[in-house]
C-alpha cells in the first residue's frame, strides 16, 4: 500500500445518493482472479447509457450512503484503478468504508453542504495529517480514527502490520508460550 499524506487536484462530482457497490462495479465484472483491470468498468451501466460522465480525477465527491450493498473490495479497486485517490461523501456504508481504508483509499465524511462546496470548487487539497479539505469554498475538518489515520499515513495494510510484529511473533513461537499445536495431516 502506498502512504497517503496529501491528495490534491480536480474533483469529479457524482450527484447521486445511495450508490451501491453493484453500481460502482457490476457483478458481471467480478470474474477476474487478478486484482487489476476493474477501473474500465467503474459505473459501467451509467456511463454506457450516458447517464453520467466522470473524469478520472484524484477526488470524487458523491451523495449520502455511498458504497452500500454487498461487501466487495472490487468497488474500491475499481475506483482506484479508474484514477480516484479518495471519495468524499456525507456518509458511507460501514463495510465499504473499512474496505477503503484497508486498501489505501481515503474515504472522507463531510456534511452535504461541505460536499457540495467542494464539488462546486472543482478542485481541492486534502491533508490527512491535519484532517482538512481545502477548496475555494472553504476549509473543512474531517474526522478519522487515529489508528486508521496512522495506517494510511504509513501505507500499512494488514500484512505490513503483522510483519511489523515479526520479532514478537518469533519470540513467542520460540519461547515457552509458543508450543505448537497438533499438526493435521491429510486423511487417506
Amino acid at each position: 500500500m502506498e502512504p497517503i499524506d496529501v491528495i490534491e487536484g480536480d474533483v469529479s462530482f457524482l450527484d447521486r445518493s445511495d450508490v451501491d457497490t453493484d453500481q460502482i462495479i457490476p457483478k458481471q465484472f467480478l470474474k477476474r482472479v487478478e486484482r487489476t483491470g476493474f477501473g474500465e468498468f467503474l459505473f459501467y451501466d451509467w456511463i454506457k447509457d450516458g447517464e453520467i460522465e466522470l473524469s478520472p480525477n484524484p477526488i470524487l465527491v458523491a451523495g449520502p450512503n455511498f458504497g452500500s450493498g454487498s461487501s466487495r473490495e472490487h468497488a474500491v479497486w475499481a475506483l482506484q484503478q479508474f484514477g480516484f485517490d479518495c471519495v468524499i461523501a456525507p456518509s458511507f456504508s460501514d463495510i465499504f468504508y473499512s474496505n477503503c481504508t484497508k486498501n489505501g483509499f481515503l474515504p472522507i465524511v463531510l456534511s452535504e453542504d461541505e460536499c457540495r462546496q467542494v464539488a462546486e470548487a472543482g478542485e481541492a487539497r486534502i491533508e490527512l495529517d491535519n484532517q482538512t479539505v481545502a477548496c475555494d469554498g472553504g476549509k473543512f475538518l474531517f474526522q478519522i480514527d487515529g489508528e486508521i489515520k496512522r495506517r494510511l499515513l504509513g501505507g500499512l495494510d494488514d500484512i505490513a502490520l503483522t510483519l511489523g510484529e515479526l520479532d514478537s511473533i518469533e519470540r513467542f513461537e520460540d519461547g515457552p508460550g509458543g508450543t505448537r499445536g497438533p499438526v493435521t495431516t491429510a486423511v487417506d
